[in-house]
């Protein structure tokens, strides 16, 4: 099949969980045989980047704003696409979601797939009429598409019950990391923030309110430890946030902001940390969460529907926004380092049998498949052929 993705910022993934899901996906996918394209705006991805991994790059510019960089990002796409022999078009989240009926116009032909990732407009840096907007986006990913695809339980149940459709859970995913010790990025870690092995707390996350940042920095400052924090993550049009952040930090050494990290720099804080916090006040199915799980390491994470379901029984919880509790339960697993130990053991089981790609990928292609035949596409075009693949 010939499938094109819309939505997202880009590949390789700098930041940002749909991005994360997209390159893990778009790259099963042209493994498995399949021609992948995926738009980029290059403010993300640099436009002279054509391939990555097998996976078909389509650089297109955008009107780089907070408001508009998304929107007009994706009707490029809606018209880029006429002239591509597309098999499948595929929606990546509620905002771009909302030019859906553009492409289904454009390409009656052509199944549209769409994956409701999150609420986007649960997010605090969007103001009344991009939330209104983000929802609207949302009616149209769950009415329009020929099939939704919904990336946890809570989002499933939320989707049906509102929109009265029967979406497809697939979850996001995450690869079995190389758990060899790297001394060259551990040794940077210890060069450039002074890090050692297992002597920090780590939470990776965009910079942004919902993300609950916050509650973690208050919680650290009100408990006692020599464990330091290190939050990684940048901006995302929240300058203002970020220089929350660092106020509320009062200049506290042991508070450590890296920037957004990608690669080894993330393995290596990944793979030493002590532990992995998730202050979330909102999320999709966080892929941060479940790389640190996949490292082996013990999650403390706030109790919404999509971290509880993400940790099942073999991780810890607190009282989403309650910083009291938070620093009640960091106190309390700072001091039980077996504990940790065991409950990693248990998360890295729990991503490999739950959160695995190839599994991921071959449903996936179910749900292409499926959407194709109702559209009569295999009918009507030879060279769409269902692929087999392995187990």
């Amino acid at each position: 099949m010939r499938i094109y993705f819309i939505g997202q910022k880009g590949i390789p993934a700098k930041f940002g969980g749909i991005e994360r899901h997209v390159e893990e996906l778009s790259k099963k996918l042209a493994e498995n045989g399949h021609a992948v394209f995926v738009y980029t705006r290059p403010n993300y991805t640099s436009p002279d980047l054509k391939e990555y991994e097998g996976v078909n790059l389509i650089s297109l510019r955008s009107l780089h704003t907070k408001h508009l960089d998304t929107i007009t990002h994706t009707a490029r796409a809606c018209f880029d696409i006429v002239k591509r022999d597309a098999d499948i078009i595929h929606f990546h989240s509620i905002g771009p979601s909302s030019l859906l009926l553009l492409a289904k116009i454009l390409k009656p032909k052509t199944p549209i797939i769409a994956t409701f990732h999150t609420k986007c407009y649960l997010h605090s840096k969007w103001g009344f009429f991009a939330k209104f907007y983000l929802k609207f986006g949302e009616w149209m990913a769950c009415k329009f598409a020929d099939k939704t695809i919904t990336v946890s339980y809570s989002l499933t149940k939320y989707a049906g019950e509102k929109y009265r459709v029967n979406p497809c859970y697939i979850p996001n995913g995450v690869s079995a990391p190389d758990i060899s010790e790297n001394e060259i990025y551990k040794l940077r870690l210890q060069e450039k923030w002074n890090l050692q092995k297992g002597r920090y707390i780590l939470a990776v996350s965009r910079l942004i309110g919902h993300k609950g940042i916050h509650h973690l920095i208050e919680a650290y400052q009100n408990i006692k430890t020599d464990k330091k924090l290190v939050i990684a993550g940048g901006s995302v049009h929240t300058e203002d946030y970020v220089r929350k952040l660092k106020a509320m930090s009062k200049n506290n050494p042991d508070i450590i902001f890296t920037g957004n990290q990608t690669g080894g720099n993330l393995s290596a804080l990944y793979q030493n940390a002590y532990l992995f916090v998730q202050p979330s006040e909102s999320e999709g199915l966080s892929i941060a969460l479940l790389e640190a799980m996949s490292y082996g390491k013990a999650v403390l994470a706030s109790d919404i529907p999509e971290n509880k379901e993400a940790i099942g029984e073999d991780g810890f919880i607190f009282k989403s926004k309650d910083t009291k509790d938070l620093a009640l339960k960091l106190s309390y697993l700072l001091s039980r380092p077996l504990l940790l130990e065991e409950s990693g053991a248990l998360n890295r089981e729990r991503v490999k049998k739950f959160y695995n790609w190839d599994k991921i990928m071959k449903k996936t292609v179910e749900v292409y498949e499926e959407s194709a035949i109702k559209k009569q596409i295999l009918a009507k075009k030879p060279a769409i052929k269902k692929l087999e693949i392995g187990n």
